[in-house]
């Protein structure tokens, strides 16, 4: 049963990834978010979700009154992405406050988060690589 229950997950987590890769698939910052997407599991890795949370929404703000670049574009996407599948998982709601959340909450929330942002990265990293070109090629 619990194998089965699994799958079922990770069949969600999949499905919001394609249905997150297509949104991006007409976009101007396709090519920008298709490479950083492919580098955002070893971002949390090797600094934390947390940091990368708050990296992608530093990257991602825009100031008002300007219009955003394709970069900020792709960094605002992939935190809102990111966001709010782990809040929607963890939390029980959807929205874009996960590292507001996870700053004030506990250590093994914080370790269930990160576990789920990378299974759900795992999904968007490879469907970007099959669906989305890159600043490389």
């Amino acid at each position: 049963m619990k194998q089965s229950l699994q799958q079922t997950l990770d069949q969600k987590r999949a499905e919001r990834a394609w249905d997150d890769v297509s949104t991006v698939k007409q976009q101007d910052f396709r090519d920008k978010y298709g490479s950083l997407v492919k580098r955002l599991p070893m971002y949390v890795l090797t600094n934390g979700l947390g940091q990368t949370l708050a990296f992608l929404r530093a990257k991602g703000a825009v100031e008002p009154g300007k219009q955003p670049s394709t970069e900020k574009k792709a960094h605002k996407a992939a935190y809102e992405h990111l966001s709010y599948w782990v809040t929607e998982q963890i939390y029980g709601t959807r929205d874009d406050k996960l590292l507001e959340r996870i700053i004030r909450g506990d250590s093994q929330t914080y370790r269930r988060a990160t576990v789920e942002a990378l299974a759900y990265l795992t999904w968007l990293k490879r469907f970007a690589e099959a669906e989305l070109p890159t600043e490389e090629g």
